[in-house]
């Protein structure tokens, strides 16, 4: 069982950046490819950034790509998303997640893959 606690979110106006970071109780944490969802009320969680086990490929979606990075510490056992640019259409409750079944190099955007979840942070950007 792997714990996830998210932390690092917050207000902030349009074009800030905020750090999300992940913080996994797990001493096996470079076993899991890592990920980030959002979640605004009355829709569906999204993908927004994965990362592989060896932190090598990533993959984002199109709404975040150039603006959003993923990255992941195995000493101190985080995941961060490192977010710039921000829109008002950023707003939501992100989510971090932790899958144990991908291969070392693989990361994805299917959240059905993921296998242990945070209890989100809240993301608001005013405009």
């Amino acid at each position: 069982q792997v714990q996830l606690v998210e932390s690092g979110g917050g207000l902030v106006q349009a074009g800030g950046s905020l750090r999300l970071s992940c913080a996994a109780s797990t001493r096996t944490f470079s076993n899991y490819a890592m990920g980030w969802f959002r979640q605004v009320p009355g829709e569906e969680r999204e993908f927004v950034a994965a990362i592989s086990w060896n932190g090598i490929n990533t993959v984002f979606a199109d709404s975040v790509k150039g603006r959003f990075t993923i990255s992941r510490d195995g000493i101190v056992n985080r995941a961060y998303l490192q977010m710039t640019s921000l829109k008002p259409e950023d707003t939501a409750v992100y989510y971090c997640a932790a899958d144990e079944t991908l291969g070392y190099d693989s990361a994805t955007s299917d959240r059905r893959e993921y296998d242990y979840w945070g209890q989100g942070t809240q993301v608001t950007v005013s405009s």
